[in-house]
C-alpha cells in the first residue's frame, strides 16, 4: 500500500458522539494517515485521551499548559503541518466560538492558527441545532469558506427525534476522503459511472438478476469525486453509501439504466459503465405471481438494449466512453472483441476465476485494454484499481 504523507488534525468536544470518533480515528491512523487528536476538557468525560492515543498512536492534547518542555509552540507546531482540520463531534458551543473567532484552549486555539482546509460536523439537540443563532453562526463559519456537514435526523441520546445526530464515522471519513486530496486533474470533468445490477421482474415476486455489489463502480465514483471531477452515479438495484458530493440517480431495470444514461448523455466529457446490466429480460411480465405447477416453466426472454453499444454508437468525439467486460474464459480475446463492436476507447477487463476478483469483493485484478495496448494492475484493492484507472484513461503522466 502506497504510504499516505497527510496529517489530520481531529478535534473531538464534549459531545455524547464523542465515543464514535474512536473509530474514525482507528480507521485512518489504519490507512498510514498521521492523525493526531485534540480533545476539549469536557470530551474528556465522553472519552478518555489515553484511548484516542492509542488508537491514534500519537499524544492527545488536552490543556495547552501541560507541564512538558518543548521548544515550538505545540499548538502552532500542530498547525503548520496539518493538511486538514476536523472538528467532530461540533458542539453548539464550539460553533459559536469558531463563528466569533474565540481561541481560549487547546482546540480553537490551534484551529484559529491553522491555515489548512477545515471541516465542522455538528452534533447537538435537534433544539439547539435548529436555534436561529446556532444557524446564524454555522452560516457565518460556511461564508468563511469551512466545510460544514449537515447532521443526519434520527433518535438523539436526549430522546428527542430530529436533526442533529452527527453523520456515522464512515461518511465522514468518505469527506475527508474528498477535502484531502489535493491532485485534481479532473477539474471540469463530467463523469457519468453506473455501478450494480439491474432487475428484471419476471412477476410481481420474482425477477432475474446477478451477483454484483456495485463495489468498483463505487470505488471509481469516489475516486473521481477525490480528483475533481463531477460525478453523476447511476446505480443499479443495490444500495450505494451516502457519497458526499456526488449525485445518485438509482434505477431498477436495464431500460431504466438506458433512459437515465440517454437523458444526461450529452452533459457529458466521459463514461465509465461499471455496471453488471442483464443481456436479457423476460418478453412479458406477469400482472400476477406465477403459481407454481408439476410443470417445468418456460421463459420467454428477449435482448435488452446495449447501453455500451448503444453510446459507442452515439456520443461525441470529444467524450471518452470506457467498459468493463467480466469473463470466464479467453478473458482478453472476448474484452478485446468488445472493444471493437462496442466501439470504446477502454475496456476494464476481469475474470471472475481470478482470486480476489469479481463479484462482491473489496479487491479486484484487472487488465485495461486499448486498441494499441493492454496493462494488468495486479491484485489490487478497489480503491486503488479506481485510482489507477482513472489515471491512466485520463492522461496522467502515464498513458497507455
Amino acid at each position: 500500500m502506497k504510504k499516505q504523507t497527510k496529517t489530520i488534525l481531529i478535534g473531538i468536544t464534549g459531545g455524547i458522539a464523542a465515543y464514535k470518533i474512536c473509530s474514525l480515528v482507528s480507521s485512518l491512523t489504519k490507512r498510514d494517515f498521521e492523525v493526531h487528536v485534540i480533545m476539549s476538557k469536557e470530551a474528556c468525560e465522553f472519552v478518555t485521551p489515553l484511548t484516542l492515543q492509542t488508537l491514534s498512536k500519537q499524544k492527545v492534547h488536552v490543556d495547552m499548559f501541560e507541564q512538558n518542555y518543548q521548544f515550538d509552540v505545540e499548538h502552532i507546531s500542530l498547525a503548520k503541518k496539518a493538511d486538514l482540520f476536523v472538528v467532530a463531534p461540533a458542539t453548539a458551543n464550539v460553533i459559536a466560538k469558531i463563528a466569533n473567532g474565540m481561541a481560549d484552549d487547546m482546540l480553537t486555539t490551534t484551529f484559529l492558527a491553522c491555515t489548512c482546509r477545515k471541516l465542522i460536523v455538528p452534533a447537538m439537540n435537534c433544539n439547539m441545532f435548529e436555534n436561529p443563532i446556532t444557524q446564524d453562526n454555522l452560516a457565518r463559519i460556511k461564508a468563511y469558506g469551512i466545510e460544514v456537514m449537515d447532521t443526519s435526523t434520527g433518535y438523539l441520546a436526549c430522546g428527542d427525534i430530529g436533526k442533529g445526530r452527527m453523520p456515522e464515522p464512515a461518511v465522514i471519513e468518505d469527506v475527508i476522503d474528498s477535502m484531502i486530496e489535493d491532485d485534481h486533474f479532473l477539474n471540469g470533468k463530467k463523469i457519468l459511472i453506473t455501478c450494480g445490477p439491474t432487475r428484471e421482474e419476471i412477476d410481481p415476486v420474482r425477477y432475474i438478476t446477478n451477483h454484483s455489489t456495485g463495489k468498483m463502480g463505487v470505488a471509481l465514483a469516489r475516486a473521481a469525486r477525490n480528483y475533481g471531477a463531477e460525478v453523476l452515479l447511476v446505480s443499479g438495484m443495490t444500495t450505494p453509501p451516502n457519497l458526499y458530493g456526488i449525485q445518485i440517480e438509482s434505477v431498477i431495470s436495464s431500460e431504466q439504466m438506458l433512459k437515465t444514461v440517454v437523458q444526461y448523455q450529452n452533459e457529458m466529457d466521459a463514461f465509465i459503465l461499471a455496471a453488471a446490466v442483464a443481456d436479457y429480460t423476460p418478453i412479458e411480465k406477469a400482472d400476477q405471481k406465477i403459481h407454481k405447477t408439476d410443470d417445468d416453466l418456460c421463459l420467454q426472454l428477449k435482448r435488452t438494449t446495449d447501453i455500451l453499444k448503444t453510446l459507442g454508437q452515439t456520443r461525441r468525439k470529444d467524450q471518452l466512453l470506457i467498459g468493463f467486460s467480466m469473463e470466464t474464459e479467453n478473458l482478453i480475446d472476448n474484452s478485446r472483441k468488445k472493444l471493437d463492436t462496442k466501439k470504446c476507447d477502454y475496456i476494464v477487463a476481469n475474470s471472475i476465476n481470478e482470486n480476489g476478483a469479481g463479484f462482491g469483493t473489496d479487491t479486484n485484478v484487472v487488465t485495461l485494454i486499448s486498441k494499441e495496448h493492454e496493462e494488468s494492475f495486479g491484485l489490487l484493492t478497489k480503491d486503488e484499481t479506481a485510482k489507477k484507472i482513472l489515471k491512466r484513461v485520463f492522461s496522467k503522466g502515464e498513458c497507455l
